[in-house]
């Protein structure tokens, strides 16, 4: 066998759900390179983004007064090829293995024909859903990564290089403030030891619950017709929202307020971190931000269908809770939400930042 066909990820020896090959072929196919930028302009990039992070650290510290072991955050620009398939990794690492055990205690592994093409589907679909947010995500912070990579963060140079053109941004504000969001991200779980298990024991919960029984999913939809017409949360939450069960919900909507937080939160620190850094294109910023995620038409539909609106949605609910917090009480009362998943907000909460004081505060 040649050199170059050899396989090393070992991907083809795992037992695994989806097909991750036919998933990266797809997603890089629906992200398209981006702009690439001259070869001074990357080298350019990757060095303003390493200072950055390395700095950002200490001024998130110093400014929420959590603190933060481990390594230190290091940059990693990377193409959106590249940020697909780490992301991929990160996945297969550590949520496919919950997914492969509830399909063999609900339904069995079934034929190997059957098993190969419904590999090849969900890998589709994923690589579909990859494909579309690496066209959108500038920087990321992945806490499952193995020991040796803790800390590194990824940022993904053609969309920033994109951004900075599109908008008229001096870069590098535009790039000392996506540092700190990320950087945010690192020592909310550097600070908080029990973070990591507590947002995968949460997905294992959802997971266990996915319906796999064809009787049961023709119940799912019969209540969704039945909700539908009724009214309920569907308009706001949207069509995944829709095809859950009620424990699913529960388990979504707990998941929900924890990802609200801890985006606002990164959100908040940015703005402040920059604001008192002196950066003067703060406004200017953050009106580019949130006329790139304002979207119609198709596109608009699609984020809807897939859930990425709530996402967006996220940073500022949760950013309006923290800030009212902090104003409210002042940080040390807010850091009270990093004791443990008890002091977590509730659903309800996120929204009248006043019921969590009362409660915790």
């Amino acid at each position: 066998m040649e050199t170059s066909a050899v396989d090393w990820s070992m991907r083809d020896r795992t037992p695994g759900l989806i097909d991750w090959r036919s998933a990266s072929q797809v997603a890089r196919t629906v992200a398209g390179a981006g702009p690439a930028g001259t070869a001074e302009e990357r080298d350019a990039l990757r060095e303003s983004l390493s200072a950055d992070v390395a700095s950002a650290e200490e001024l998130v510290a110093g400014f929420t007064g959590m603190t933060s072991g481990g390594p230190g955050p290091r940059a990693w620009v990377m193409g959106r090829g590249d940020w697909v398939d780490a992301n991929m990794r990160s996945i297969e690492r550590s949520i496919e293995p919950m997914l492969v055990r509830t399909v063999e205690a609900h339904a069995g592994r079934g034929s190997a024909e059957g098993r190969k093409l419904r590999n090849k589907a969900l890998g589709a679909q994923i690589g579909g859903l990859f494909g579309y947010v690496s066209r959108k995500v500038m920087g990321q912070f992945d806490p499952f990564l193995p020991p040796d990579d803790e800390g590194l963060i990824y940022f993904v140079g053609p969309n920033v290089l994109e951004a900075e053109a599109r908008f008229g941004l001096r870069s590098q504000d535009f790039r000392t403030w996506i540092s700190l969001h990320e950087v945010t991200h690192k020592v909310q779980f550097s600070h908080t030891v029990w973070l990591r298990g507590h947002v995968l024991t949460s997905i294992d919960s959802y997971i266990q619950m996915t319906q796999l029984d064809v009787k049961k999913m023709a119940e799912n939809l019969g209540r969704l017709l039945g909700e539908v017409r009724g009214g309920s949360q569907l308009k706001t939450l949207g069509v995944m929202y829709a095809l859950m069960t009620p424990d699913q919900r529960a388990v979504f909507l707990r998941m929900q307020a924890m990802m609200a937080l801890l985006e606002g939160h990164a959100s908040y620190v940015m703005n402040e971190v920059a604001e008192r850094a002196g950066i003067s294109t703060l406004a200017h910023m953050k009106r580019m931000l949130s006329s790139r995620r304002s979207v119609g038409g198709l596109e608009k539909t699609f984020q809807q269908a897939i859930g990425f609106d709530q996402k967006i949605r996220q940073y500022g609910t949760g950013e309006a809770f923290v800030s009212h917090v902090v104003e409210r009480a002042g940080m040390e009362v807010f850091n009270r939400v990093w004791t443990s998943p008890g002091t977590l907000p509730h659903t309800e909460e996120i929204a009248e930042p006043e019921r969590w004081l009362a409660r915790v505060g």
